[in-house]
């Protein structure tokens, strides 16, 4: 088995050294292209003696420039961080300070949205323009600005550094800030490769596969069909769509058999007329990032019959946790399946004990892919990952485990059903209600796009349910027809007190509703509505 992130690419390079391994619009680059790329940008960051553990963060479009400059990282020890091109420059600014960059590998356009910002980046020491051919080289505050084309041709010798252990760290992935500021997750090559291993093993990935990246790489989920691909020496594409049609178009284009998404994703594309597009070559579709509604899942098995659904649960801090396999999703509706492999899962409740059959409590994952823990964040890293609860007493350093904040029941068999983020549960005239419950009857009907349920403080209930939906329906007959719909399918505790309707809802940078930005929007609704 591979050691290091860097070597996914090199051990396919070895067997497939001619295949297409990344393809981003009309250019493509070999296995043993791609390693040369890599192996040349590796080249260029230690004649700048960027050394193991030094943080690289890279705030590009995905295209192959940044693939091949994320994985040269690798190469060398150093630290790749992916930023989401989407957020916002206060945004990027916290990333950079908070993990100590060395290194940026951006483009003009961005560059020029930080000028402002270099003064606060004390331990940033150097820029990299990829799209800059002709300065050579200039500083700029504390800071030296240099050209792709000098990054590339600098022949300085410097000793090149490399990873010495699979626990090291390998990369640092920023959560997308559901709770405050992003946090960064820190992975070792270990999580990184054996996450690989373990998710191309159930999606039997091999070398004929063709896989369409369409999620953003600062993602873990997005990141995994890249590294997911590399192992298997099959072909990712790069895609960065503005319409859900561009993806059906690409999976015609290319042939894809592979596609990955994560609900609201998943509910634009059931929208559309597959058959309007030659999508045969799917051999499998993903979802993770959330539940995916009945009804879209429905949809999409019957546009793509052929195609096997996957649906998955994971957490950044442990890549992947669970997977429900095809065969199971009739049988086993709503399920997030049972433990991938090299994964353990228990679920434990309030006593810390194992709970029995159907019995609510927190999804704990233990096994090699709980990462190192969160970066610069020591209490929080300490209130999510603590000793596994089934290490034997008289272990003195005992495993370590991810201790999700999701509460979750196990059936007979061992199948998991999650049930809310115990931070999202709502606490409502004495009663624990999972939004999520609620957000399945909405989706029901037929002129729901989105929805998200939450609760907000109430004076009489303690909190108060509130549905916020996604139509071009006329809002009051929606609310109304919802409002119905509700009191025949739900108990009266779960019936949301307002029913909004926009036409839209906001997404964050991963493509995820932001349930957290609504709760915050909201958070004042029923003050003024309670004497």
């Amino acid at each position: 088995m591979t050691s290091f992130v860097h070597e996914l690419i090199s051990s396919s390079a070895s067997k497939y050294a001619d295949k297409t391994a990344l393809t981003c619009k009309s250019t493509s680059l070999t296995y043993q292209q791609l390693q040369h790329e890599i192996t040349t940008n590796a080249n260029g960051y230690s004649a700048l003696s960027i050394t193991r553990f030094d943080r690289i963060a890279v705030l590009l479009p995905k295209n192959i420039t940044a693939i091949t400059t994320l994985f040269a990282c690798s190469r060398i020890g150093a630290v790749f961080v992916p930023i989401n091109p989407l957020l916002k420059t206060a945004q990027v600014e916290h990333i950079l300070e908070d993990c100590q960059t060395t290194l940026l590998v951006t483009n003009k356009a961005r560059f020029h949205t930080l000028k402002n910002q270099l003064n606060n980046l004390t331990a940033l020491r150097y820029i990299l323009l990829v799209d800059e051919q002709e300065i050579a080289h200039e500083t700029i505050e504390h800071i030296s600005v240099i050209s792709w084309r000098y990054f590339r041709e600098n022949k300085r010798t410097a000793p090149i550094s490399r990873p010495i252990k699979s626990t090291d760290m390998a990369a640092i992935f920023y959560t997308s800030g559901s709770t405050g500021k992003p946090k960064g997750v820190v992975l070792s090559h270990q999580n990184i490769v054996i996450g690989a291993h373990s998710v191309s093993s159930y999606l039997h990935n091999n070398e004929q596969d063709v896989i369409l990246a369409a999620l953003p790489i600062s993602f873990d989920y997005g990141f995994s069909q890249l590294t997911t691909s590399f192992l298997a020496g099959a072909n990712a594409i790069l895609i960065d769509y503005l319409l859900p049609q561009d993806l059906l178009k690409a999976v015609e284009q290319h042939n894809v058999t592979g596609l990955a998404g994560v609900p609201p994703l998943w509910g634009q594309l059931a929208k559309l007329n597959w058959q309007k597009y030659n999508t045969t070559s799917l051999r499998y579709f993903t979802n993770s990032g959330g539940a995916l509604p009945e009804n879209i899942l429905s949809t999409l098995r019957a546009a793509v019959p052929d195609a096997l659904p996957y649906m998955m649960y994971g957490l950044t801090e442990a890549f992947r946790s669970t997977y429900l396999p095809p065969e199971k999703i009739d049988c086993k509706p709503n399920s997030i399946g049972k433990a991938i492999p090299n994964v353990e899962i228990f679920v434990i409740n309030d006593q810390g004990k194992e709970c029995t059959e159907n019995e609510p409590g927190e999804l704990v994952h233990t096994g090699p892919l709980v990462s190192l823990g969160y970066w610069n964040a020591q209490q929080a890293t300490q209130m999510r990952f603590k000793p596994s609860p089934c290490s034997p007493q008289g272990i003195k350093l005992p495993e370590i485990a991810v201790y999700s904040g999701d509460t979750v029941t196990k059936d007979k068999e061992g199948y998991l059903y999650f049930i809310a983020r115990n931070d999202e549960m709502i606490k409502t005239s004495g009663y624990r209600v999972s939004p999520t419950e609620i957000e399945e009857v909405l989706y029901q009907h037929a002129n729901v796009l989105e929805c998200v349920v939450i609760g907000i403080e109430h004076l009489m209930l303690g909190q108060g349910i509130i549905a916020l939906v996604s139509s071009t329906q006329e809002a009051q007959t929606l609310q109304d027809e919802l409002l119905l719909h509700c009191k025949k399918t739900l108990p009266t505790y779960m019936i949301p007190e307002a029913f909004i309707v926009l036409s839209e809802l906001p997404h964050n940078a991963n493509g995820k509703l932001d349930r957290s930005l609504l709760t915050s929007t909201y958070q004042s609704f029923f003050s003024d509505k309670v004497s």
